[in-house]
Order: structure tokens, then C-alpha cells, then sequence
């Protein structure tokens, strides 16, 4: 009976030890999938830096909060786990309207840098990315 008991065991802690090291390798595989590249919290790729800069020249922290957590707008840390890519931009070039977000579709600047900004606020929704000035990587 104490070798099935230490069998049992040692089969469940291998199971659960697979199944850790399996959870491990799809968050990695995950960060490799992230739309965003960070180091030390406030070095980031090109193209993310391009979105926060889009987020400072739009002035979007007068209703999102300079750190994204929410003002009059709604939290963009939050909102960002829930949010598809495809809603975002939806929600940023048609706006909405009924809940007080303007559309910026006509934004040259939004328009072109749709994909950086996303880049930039689903690193801070993820906590990858410190609230606060950027700089790029490497500079």
C-alpha cells in the first residue's frame, strides 16, 4: 500500500511538474507573441514608441490619466485585457460617441499609428510597460 501511496505521488508531482513547465513555455510563447518589445519597464521597440508618442501629441491622459488607469474615460489597463485588437481600433478611429470618446479617424497621426498605439497601451494593460516618459531601446 506505501508503494502505490509513493507511486500515486510521484506520478502527480511528474504530472504536475509537466503541466507547470507547459504553462511556462505558452507564457513564453505568449510574450513572443506581445505587439510590444521592453527592457527595464521603459525601453521599448520602435514602433511602441511611436504609440506613446501618439498618446502624448493626442493628449489622450486628459480623459484616460497619465498612467492609463482612468479619469473621465475609462481605465485603458483594464480595458486593454478585454479589448481584441479589432475593437480597439474600432473604438479609437469611430470613437463612441454615446460614451464620450471622441473618433479620431481623422487623424492623420492616429491613422497612421493605429498599431504603435495599440502596441504601447497593451503593454501597460499587460505590465511590461511603467507608466511614464519612454525611451527607445539601445539609445
Amino acid at each position: 500500500m506505501k508503494t502505490l501511496t509513493k507511486r500515486a505521488w510521484l506520478i502527480a508531482l511528474c504530472w504536475s511538474l509537466g503541466a507547470s513547465a507547459g504553462a511556462q513555455s505558452g507564457v513564453a510563447q505568449a510574450a513572443d507573441k506581445a505587439p510590444y518589445k521592453v527592457a527595464d519597464g521603459n525601453k521599448v521597440d520602435p514602433q511602441t514608441l511611436s504609440g506613446w508618442k501618439t498618446w502624448r501629441a493626442m493628449a489622450c491622459e486628459r480623459c484616460h490619466g497619465a498612467a492609463q488607469e482612468g479619469m473621465v474615460g475609462p481605465s485603458l489597463v483594464d480595458s486593454m485585457k478585454v479589448l481584441s485588437k479589432d475593437q480597439f481600433k474600432l473604438a479609437v478611429l469611430k470613437g463612441r460617441v454615446e460614451k464620450g470618446m471622441p473618433n479620431f479617424d481623422g487623424s492623420k497621426m492616429v491613422t497612421e499609428n493605429i498599431d504603435s498605439l495599440y502596441a504601447y497601451l497593451k503593454g501597460r494593460s499587460d505590465g511590461a510597460i511603467e507608466p511614464g516618459r519612454l525611451q527607445e531601446i539601445g539609445k
